[in-house]
Order: structure tokens, then C-alpha cells, then sequence
């Protein structure tokens, strides 16, 4: 053991961790093969990827680490790609695995018809083979066919209403807001906890003027905010479920405790189905919305878009 004692933030254990797989021996793999890097299996996404990857002809040497075996870590260092979900927990194995055995890297999002089709795109344009670019073209082709239609109900009902998003990484926020901008819902407030100054320029440039992007906020301001903006819905963690049901604010939950799976084109319709589900609710006809600023605020790093 290298990782004495409880010693360092939760950034070194992850750094552990990674030197540790690092050193695992390997054998040989199709050259079409990839590992998944940081993917947890919530719901069992993983198998629903697993599934799109397989009809594109791609091998799945191993997932790190949600549904992970002994065996496919084993072989993890002959995949020929590695696919990287976000990146703070697994980026340091994927660079570590690029220096030693110059297998490269990829950052894909799982999450929103418009990601998920992106991220099998750009892992078939990595490999350059065209029955597998026309592979992954007729498996989109086949889910938006089955999906799309599915979702016209809930993008009718959710016309028009305002969302905010507070999540763990910047990286998914960007999902979430091509995802509510598919249900022609309006984002109003975006922002993270662990968001960079260039991710935020960035989220500034996908969301309308006057959109509030936040960078690691507090409850009482988060609460001022979505005060503000009369905001129907929020997407959040654990420790942001209060206050949405506080304020009469519907919630949407975006945690690894999830019990469904929002991942995949089937997820997508999932978080449509939650969000309607939440909004639409007949509960908040009887709910008092509260008002933030009989709370007090305090102050953290924010940003008004446009």
C-alpha cells in the first residue's frame, strides 16, 4: 500500500488509486477496443453503453470503475482508447496510460441525445473506419427515431419554464443545459462547485442574456437565486433537495444515489419524464413559495450573463 493512513484530500486518493490500476499488467486487444474511464454504473447506464458501443463494433476492454472486473483491468492496457466521462476523478490515469502505453484519450458526455450521439461520433472518427462511422450513424439514426417522438409530450407541457442547475462539475452542467434547451425549457441560473474561469466563459456563451452563473454558492444565496428567477425546477445534489422543496421549487436529483438511469438515449426521455413529473406536480398549488430575502444572504463568486 502507497496511500499510508488517511492522509491527503479526496483529489490524492484519486491520484492513489490511479498509480495503483496503472501498474496492473496487461495482454493484447482488437485495435477497435476501448476502456471507460470514470463511470459508476448508476442504474446500470454502464450496460446501456455498453450496448451502443457493441453495435458500433467497438470492443469494451474494461469500465473504471463501476462494473469493473479484476480480469478486464488486467487486460486496460491494451485498449486502444481510452474514454473518459468528465474527468476530475480519472484524467491522472488516463494521462499516466497515454506517457506509459501511448493510448490516448477522449472526454465524453453520456448525458442528453445531443452528448450521447456526439460521444459515439467522436470515438468512431478516432478509429476511421467507415463501416463503423456508418454503424454508429444508423444506431443513432434508430434511437432518435424511437426516443424523439416520446418526448414531444413532455416538450409541450415544459415549453416556456425556467430551470436552474447547481452540480458538482462544470462539465455536466453543459449536458444539463442542452438537455433542458431539447425540452425548450429556459436555464436562468447555471453553476458548480468545481467550475474553472474559462468552463464558466464558456457556459456563458451556450445560455441566454441574464442567465446567473454561479461558482460555488451557499445555501442562502442559492436560495436568493432561484427566488429571483421563479425558477420551476432545480437540478441538484443531495444537500440542495431542501431547499428546492423549501422555496415550492420542483428538484430534480443529479447524485450517485440515483435509482434510474439518466445516461443514453433512453436517459434522456427518463430525466424528461422526471422533470414533468416535478414540475407538473399538482402538490405546488398548495405550496408558499418563501422569500429569499427574508432569509438574508451571504456572498460568493458570481456572474451575470449578457
Amino acid at each position: 500500500m502507497q496511500s499510508e493512513g488517511f492522509k491527503g484530500n479526496k483529489r490524492a486518493g484519486y491520484t492513489a488509486a490511479c498509480n495503483a490500476m496503472a501498474r496492473i499488467d496487461t495482454a493484447g486487444i482488437s485495435p477497435y477496443s476501448i476502456n471507460i474511464l470514470r463511470d459508476f454504473n448508476l442504474a446500470g447506464k454502464i450496460w446501456m453503453i455498453r450496448e451502443y458501443f457493441e453495435r458500433m463494433g467497438v470492443q469494451l476492454v474494461a469500465n473504471i470503475t463501476g462494473d469493473g472486473r479484476i480480469a478486464d483491468l488486467a487486460r486496460a492496457h491494451g485498449a486502444a482508447l481510452n474514454v473518459v466521462q468528465c474527468s476530475g476523478s480519472t484524467m491522472d490515469l488516463a494521462k499516466i496510460m497515454e506517457e506509459r502505453y501511448e493510448i490516448p484519450s477522449i472526454r465524453v458526455s453520456y448525458f442528453g441525445i445531443e452528448d450521447m450521439a456526439q460521444s459515439l461520433y467522436d470515438v468512431a472518427d478516432h478509429f476511421g473506419d467507415q463501416e463503423m462511422l456508418e454503424r454508429t450513424s444508423k444506431l443513432v439514426k434508430e434511437e432518435l427515431a424511437r426516443v424523439v417522438p416520446q418526448l414531444q409530450k413532455y416538450r409541450e407541457a415544459l415549453a416556456g419554464k425556467k430551470a436552474a442547475i447547481y452540480v458538482g462539475g462544470s462539465f455536466k452542467a453543459f449536458s444539463l443545459v442542452k438537455a433542458f434547451r431539447l425540452l425548450d425549457m429556459q436555464v436562468v441560473m447555471v453553476g458548480s462547485q468545481t467550475g474553472t474561469e474559462q468552463e464558466y466563459r464558456e457556459l456563458a456563451e451556450i445560455t441566454d442574456p441574464g442567465t446567473i452563473i454561479v461558482d460555488d454558492t451557499n445555501p442562502l444565496e442559492l436560495t436568493s437565486f432561484l427566488e429571483e428567477k421563479e425558477v420551476d425546477i432545480l437540478v441538484g445534489g443531495v444537500k440542495e433537495r431542501p431547499i428546492a422543496y423549501k422555496l415550492g421549487v420542483g428538484f430534480c436529483d443529479h447524485t450517485h444515489e440515483r435509482k434510474e438511469a439518466l445516461a443514453g438515449f433512453q436517459g434522456m426521455l427518463n430525466f424528461a419524464e422526471e422533470v414533468y413529473s416535478s414540475v407538473m406536480s399538482p402538490v405546488w398549488r398548495f405550496a408558499m413559495r418563501t422569500k429569499a430575502k427574508d432569509l438574508g444572504t451571504e456572498t460568493s463568486k458570481t456572474i451575470i450573463n449578457g
